[in-house]
């Protein structure tokens, strides 16, 4: 056979071979696909049932119908809504229930999502339902909540277990000091905790504890960063330290400076002198260094007054004083530190004073007073209240406004008072001879009169027309200071007399004044008060009261040139004070007298009243009434 016919005999072999195994590959595709087919059919199922090996939120809802698996995990969810699942952290735990939060489950849209993901034309559901078989398929329903009711819950929880990492510290122990490490501290998740929190509660599972999500913090230093600082605590002990500061010299002993080194702690690496103990220290020293300013002041000389000159102060500059021994205490010599001092200026300085022009009296009054403990312990107290007020130019003094409330807590005491026209006792009570005292002062002084109120009864050792009352706030007493000058008021308090005088720049005021009689406008009021112990018809007088009274005081104030400054009238009114009479209630007693012998009728009798008249009334001592 010739070369040609080998060639072609080959090729034709293997044309058919290649047909063979086309034909073969063609059979495999077909049953492959008919096997799928088949296998796509038998494992499709019903599409009304969930594929085998579904589950949602744990529960095996394979082979159900949606609304059985509706129904079946709605129940179980009915069932645990109410019970607890513990969650829990290193040393803490909280028992919650998915009720506490409002937790709500959609299964419905649930059990659709499983039923999708299964889902198809036959044979396709089958190969998804076959998987499904083998794999499983677990769905997470939606959940929705309470979102203020977790995020506060969060942040309860928070609070107790996020813990700040402690940083390396340098402590004191005695003269020795020793570097301490620091400890990790941790950090709540509160993001994934409230999703936890939601997705754990809106499960089906109950029994087991959840660990709650925490985060680790790491100290930010080492030890090796406190080196330095170690090795300066150290040497600013090596010896005491000397200090001056003015006149006063310090020595501060090693465990001394020890006590006042401000160690480094929670993330600081520096160390300096301070601290809370270090301020304690300073505030004893600043009392012991420091002197006040005194501002210029006004002395009482006979015929006049003068002024007594402004002191200057000094102060410890303290933030000086710190940068100077910080030098010395870490310092190897010398050990030593100079303390500044700061001067500090008076507030009034003696220039200003001068300035102010009170060289003379402008007014003064005196009266007298008396009464109970209480009564001059409160005409003390207020009198300090108001010396020493001073009054600018066109200025205006108000006696509410210098003493302020006149209360216990101030230290006024009990004391004859008038309240609603009536003496009482009450806090306060002798206040009121100050105002009125005050008040003679101004009107002697020439000085325009604003507020002024008699009292509500006539007070005889007062001057006729010239009281003043005060109560906090409503009645005041207040008076202008219409001069170019500032003007000073002083109270001199004696044994039993007060004495106001105004200081500031004499005016040389001629001041007339003219009082007119006190007159009765009524009679006295009388209060009756029955006694069972006077038969009736009987009344004795307690106490003679007197009428409602009037008065009125003209004053008219010249200027050194004889020129009218001012006229005013003051009329006061005073309420009369009642007439106190007992009347008798007690029943009059029945007398039998004898009978008679008369032949007509020997047995005939009569009953005649005893004791018709009026006896005269029991003497009386009526004091005289007291004011404030």
């Amino acid at each position: 056979m010739s070369a040609g016919a080998t060639t072609a005999s080959a090729a034709a072999r293997r044309q058919r071979a290649s047909w063979f195994t086309l034909r073969r590959a063609a059979l495999l595709v077909v049953l492959a696909v008919a096997l799928a087919i088949v296998v796509g059919l038998a494992f499709a199922g019903s599409p009304h049932r969930l594929a085998t090996g579904t589950t949602i939120a744990g529960l095996d809802v394979g082979g159900l119908t949606t609304t059985e698996a509706t129904r079946r995990l709605e129940e179980a969810a009915k069932s645990v809504e109410r019970v607890p699942v513990r969650f829990t952290a290193p040393g803490f735990s909280w028992d919650l229930s998915a009720t506490q939060f409002g937790v709500r489950v959609d299964w419905a849209s649930a059990v659709e999502l499983a039923a999708a993901e299964a889902d198809g034309f036959r044979p396709v559901r089958g190969f998804r339902r076959l998987r499904v078989r083998i794999l499983g398929a677990e769905v997470v329903p939606p959940v929705a909540s309470f979102e203020s009711v977790v995020d506060f819950k969060v942040r309860e929880m928070a609070k107790v277990l996020d813990r700040r990492p402690a940083e390396p510290a340098i402590e004191r122990r005695g003269l020795r000091f020793v570097a301490v490490a620091g400890r990790s501290g941790r950090k709540l998740d509160r993001q994934a905790t409230a999703t936890l929190l939601v997705r754990t509660l809106g499960g089906l599972e109950r029994g087991a504890m959840v660990a709650l999500p925490l985060q680790t913090r790491e100290p930010k230093l080492g030890l090796d960063d406190l080196s330095p600082a170690l090795e300066s605590a150290r040497g600013a002990i090596s010896g005491p330290v000397t200090l001056t500061a003015g006149e006063t010299r310090l020595r501060l002993p090693r465990w001394q400076i020890a006590t006042l080194l401000r160690l480094p702690a929670r993330g600081r690496t520096e160390i300096g002198f301070g601290g809370k103990t270090a301020d304690a220290w300073f505030a004893k020293l600043q009392k012991k260094v420091n002197h006040p300013p005194r501002d210029a002041t006004f002395a009482v000389k006979p015929g006049g007054i003068e002024v007594v000159p402004d002191k200057p102060g000094r102060a410890l500059d303290v933030a000086g004083s710190v940068a100077a021994i910080e030098r010395a205490i870490f310092a190897s010599e010398p050990r030593l530190a100079t303390l500044p001092l700061e001067l500090t200026q008076a507030s009034r300085s003696t220039a200003e004073a001068r300035q102010m022009g009170i060289t003379g009296v402008v007014g003064s009054y005196t009266t007298t007073y008396g009464g109970t403990p209480g009564r001059l312990a409160n005409v003390q107290l207020v009198s300090e209240l108001i010396d020493g007020a001073l009054i600018p130019p066109n200025g205006t003094f108000s006696f509410n406004g210098t003493t302020g409330e006149r209360n216990a807590a101030k230290g006024f005491q009990d004391a004859p008072v008038i309240i609603n026209g009536e003496l009482q006792n009450g806090i306060g009570g002798g206040v009121c001879q100050v105002s009125t005292t005050v008040f003679n002062a101004a009107f002697e002084a020439g000085l325009p009169i604003g507020k002024r109120t008699n009292h509500a009864l006539y007070i005889s050792h007062y001057p006729l027309g010239r009281d003043a009352t005060v109560n906090y706030p409503d009645l005041d007493l207040t008076f202008t200071n219409d001069t170019d000058s500032w003007m000073l008021v002083r109270t001199f308090v004696g044994a039993g007399s007060l004495t106001v005088n105004l200081y500031g720049a004499p005016q040389h005021r001629r001041v007339e004044s003219e009082t007119s009689p006190l007159v009765a406008t009524g009679k006295p009021p009388i209060e009756r008060t029955p006694d069972p112990e006077l038969t009736k018809g009987m009344r004795v007088v307690d106490v003679v009261g007197t009428p409602p009274r009037e008065t009125s005081v003209a004053r008219r104030v010249y200027d050194a040139n004889g020129e009218l400054l001012y006229e005013n009238n003051w009329r006061s009114y005073y309420v009369g004070e009642p007439t106190k009479v007992r009347v008798g209630t007690k029943p009059k007693p029945v007398v039998e007298t004898p009978p008679a012998s008369v032949e007509e009728d020997p047995g005939i009798t009569e009953k005649l009243p005893v004791g018709t008249g009026e006896p005269a009334a029991t003497a009386e001592s009526t004091p005289p009434p007291a004011g404030r």
